[in-house]
């Protein structure tokens, strides 16, 4: 569990977060969604520690990130595994390569078990066949995959992934989506992602935190958002025509 306690984060003296106090749940796919300057990615920044805060706890299992040591900091890095935008792959790698880099840099294990070991994450994934492919190679969505094996090979108690399915077409969205829902709840991770994809929320979103003008709005589950009366979550969840009669659906059902 990860628990962020009265945050703040201030640039040249402009406040972009202010006093957000959430709860990220274990074995849980926890999402960020807000609109653009919003402050989600400030806010994951924060969490993982490529930003200070100004102010504020980010509590992981009860330990002050903020109050750590250099030292301490990288050996709970350890814990984390990371998804970027982009997928973030060493073109100059193999697939196989770029899931087993994690452990050639933090492991102590010999090549045959990181290879097993890598060699797992990819089945995990769906992948089996492409270790050798080199990133230029394979898909958007493969990369993605890729990304997703490369974040779980060091067994992370939290995982962080930054706008998973951007510049993904919406089935290979619900791909990923379906994988890091799956891999949450087989491995009991703490799952945060932050995302504009409103399919996500509604399909994956079991914790969301709605974040506006740095503040935390609204906190519930994709359920929730269905029955809110808050009208700016509506306004970013509801644009699309599509999720407007989905509401108006499940409203009349509810008054009948």
């Amino acid at each position: 569990m990860i628990e962020v306690k009265n945050l703040y984060k201030s640039f040249e003296g402009k406040e972009v977060l202010k006093n957000i106090n959430a709860v990220f749940e274990n074995g849980k796919t926890n999402l960020i969604i807000g609109q653009s300057g919003s402050g989600k990615t400030v806010l994951m920044k924060n969490l993982v520690g490529l930003l200070e805060p100004t102010q504020g706890e980010v509590l992981y299992d009860g330990r002050n990130f903020v109050k750590m040591t250099k030292k301490e900091k990288v050996l709970m890095r350890r814990e984390m595994g990371m998804i970027f935008q982009s997928a973030a792959l060493f073109d100059s790698l193999s697939v196989l390569e770029n899931v087993m880099f994690p452990l050639d840099m933090f492991s102590d294990m010999n090549l045959r078990d990181r290879t097993k070991r890598a060699m797992e994450c990819l089945e995990r994934v769906n992948l089996l066949g492409a270790e050798n492919k080199f990133p230029a190679e394979i898909s958007g969505g493969m990369q993605k995959r890729v990304a997703i094996a490369r974040a779980i090979v060091l067994n992370p108690k939290y995982l962080f992934c930054d706008e998973p399915n951007s510049g993904l077409d919406p089935k290979t969205s619900l791909v990923i989506d379906e994988l890091l829902s799956g891999i949450t709840h087989e491995f009991g991770i703490t799952t945060i992602i932050n995302t504009h994809d409103m399919n996500s929320v509604m399909g994956i979103g079991e914790n969301i935190i709605f974040i506006y003008n740095g503040t935390k709005e609204w906190q519930g589950t994709s359920a929730d958002v269905m029955s809110s009366t808050n009208k700016k979550l509506n306004e970013l969840v509801f644009a699309s025509d599509l999720f407007k009669k989905v509401k108006e659906v499940e409203e009349h059902i509810s008054h009948q």
